[in-house]
Formats: C-alpha cells, structure tokens, sequence
C-alpha cells in the first residue's frame, strides 16, 4: 500500500489547519484499518493521553494510516502523509512505530 493509491481510492478530505493530513468522514463507509490496507499491512495498537479512543497505526510507502476505533468498535480515519504522520504521533505522544 501506498499513501497515492490509498488517497485516490476513497474520498479524503483535508484536515483544516493540518497540512499532510487526510479524514475519511463519511458516513457510508464503515471500515477497519485492514478493509482499507488490506490484510498484508501491519496495524499496532496504542493509548494515548491526548486521545480519548485508541489509536491504531499503520506506516507504509510515503506515509501512513492513524485510526481512532470507537468504543461501539467503528472507526475514524486519517491518511497522513510521513510529515503529517510523524507531527500527530508526536502531539499523540506515541514513539516511532
């Protein structure tokens, strides 16, 4: 996966303020991380103190993924670019994964 073939397949829509920084905000689609990296592409687990739900995080090629999974088990989806990426996991305060 890739942050090109991810940003074109579904219909982001930029983060005001935060430059490299991508929502997925649309009601009609009800994903997990893997639905939309596949199955191939790793996913760790997180809890942040900035961060009312738990962050899942996926790096790839040129950038990566930054879900919040829902307590009700849906999530909310951001594609960041890699300096957009390393920006909210810093203000996330989540190391380097």
């Amino acid at each position: 996966m890739d942050f090109a073939t991810l940003k074109a397949a579904w219909p982001w829509t930029g983060i005001v303020g935060c430059p490299g920084r991508f929502v997925l905000n649309d009601a009609r689609f009800v994903l997990t991380p893997a639905d939309l990296l596949g199955p191939d592409v790793p996913v760790s687990e997180h809890h942040s103190p900035s961060a009312r739900d738990v962050v899942l995080v996926a790096r790839f090629a040129d950038g990566g993924l930054i879900s919040y999974r829902r307590p009700d088990g849906g999530c909310l989806h951001t594609l960041n670019t890699p300096e957009g990426l390393a920006r909210k996991l810093a203000q996330l305060a989540i190391a380097s994964v």
